[in-house]
């Protein structure tokens, strides 16, 4: 029996008794798991270093280095991420609708795990942390199948999660990493209906694609990040400064970094803005008469406007208005998260009107899109399509529901 159908077998199993544990055995679970992590830091990190250093040697660009590194700091982090899910209410047996037919029947929706979930992600190994304690705090199993690039981070992560539910309520065989990271078997794993209910796929457009292409599986798209930052007219200077920069250059490998700037012709602070993040090593691509103005910005390509560029390089271009700005945006955006600055109420209810994405802000920085800032302590994935679940998922993102129908003897005529 192959690796996969051996593990698939075991989470099915598994995924029976998550569903009937009580929040507080979940939670259990959690803390051992968060403990494990900070006990186990050095054990981490140093698997995490051969990744690393076979990362680098075969020359991996810098955003990708970053994503792929682990340190006490993020461990840490991973940990507190953990424990802030406990603190977080089960959303499993919540009561979402509830009413009674003519005929006497009393209808009752309420919230189930969806099952065993399968997370296909790249090399970023907090996601594996992340996903199997969302997964878990759910009444979840969880399939993980991370990247190659990240195999020595990802087996020691879920050796030391599964050791530490061993002492808990929570089944250990309900997490399971599949280290075949071969193609053949990832195709087989996104058919395999008769053991996973859904598939997450997480990293890059490419990945995202091949998953929902050849998946069988149902599959909640998460989607890449062509992020906008528009600057109106009415923009005050320090603030759209400020949330440029901060979109930008935060951390610029993550998908709700911004990867294009949009300018109102008539704003005057545009010089300053430009120089400020040329001067904080931002690579500038952009328009003809931008190129014109200032040596230090580079002439776009077509492709830069649809780039999720996923580094310290940006596109920026001048716009006649909002309306310019919106069609920008329409033509050119992944429905991920988009941004105005602007002081004036038309233009912003227009933007938030006309835009589709899973998340606009208004004088707000994009970085926020992210499920611990949105209090859902950590995320499975943003999603930007339309069913099921859409921005940042958290747990109620990974549960479904189920109609519960009490009687008194009815029956249909």
């Amino acid at each position: 029996m192959s690796e996969l159908m051996e593990k698939a077998k075991l989470l099915k199993q598994a995924s029976y008794e998550t569903a009937m544990l009580s929040e507080e055995e979940k939670n259990l679970g959690l803390e051992q798991i968060a403990d494990a992590l900070l006990a186990n830091t050095d054990f981490i990190l140093q698997e995490n270093s051969k990744d690393m250093e076979a990362g680098t040697l075969a020359g991996f660009a810098p955003p990708l280095l970053d994503r792929l590194q682990l340190t006490k700091e993020r461990i840490q982090q991973m940990a507190d991420g953990v424990r802030q899910l406990v603190q977080l209410k089960d959303p499993v047996g919540e009561t979402t609708e509830e009413w009674t037919i003519e005929n006497g029947l009393t209808i009752q929706t309420v919230r189930v795990p969806l099952g065993v979930i399968g997370m296909v992600y790249e090399a970023r190994p907090n996601v594996t942390v992340d996903a199997a304690a969302l997964c878990l705090k759910a009444g979840n199993a969880v399939l993980l199948r991370g990247s190659s690039s990240a195999a020595h981070s990802n087996i020691a992560l879920v050796k030391v999660m599964r050791a530490a539910l061993q002492s808990s309520p929570v089944p250990e065989e309900a997490l399971q990493l599949l280290e075949d990271t071969s193609r053949e078997t990832a195709a087989e794993m996104f058919q395999l209906n008769e053991y996973l209910d859904v598939l997450i796929p997480r990293g890059g457009a490419g990945l995202i694609q091949t998953v929902i292409k050849q998946a069988t599986v149902p599959v909640l798209e998460t989607g890449v990040g062509n992020c906008h930052i528009y600057i109106d007219e009415s923009a005050q200077k320090e603030m759209a400064i400020a949330i440029a920069e901060n979109a930008k250059l935060h951390r610029p490998s993550v998908c709700n970094a911004a990867e294009s700037l949009l300018i109102h012709e008539e704003w005057p602070h545009r010089e300053e803005l430009l120089r400020t993040l040329h001067e904080k090593d931002v690579e500038l691509r952009g328009s003809a008469n931008l190129t014109q103005q200032f040596s230090f910005i580079k002439q776009a390509e077509q492709e830069d406007w649809r780039t999720e560029f996923l580094a310290p390089v940006l596109a920026v271009k001048t716009v006649e208005d909002v309306k310019e700005a919106i069609s920008h945006i329409q033509t050119y955006g992944t429905k991920h998260s988009e941004a105005i600055v602007s002081e004036t109420a038309d233009n912003v209810q227009a933007f938030f009107r006309a835009i589709d994405a899973a998340v606009l802000y208004h004088n707000a920085s994009t970085r926020f899109t992210d499920g611990e800032q949105f209090g859902y302590g950590a995320e499975i994935g943003i999603s930007t399509q339309k069913l099921h679940a859409r921005g940042p998922m958290g747990l109620r993102a990974i549960t479904t529901v189920k109609s519960l129908v009490k009687g008194t003897g009815q029956i249909r005529n």
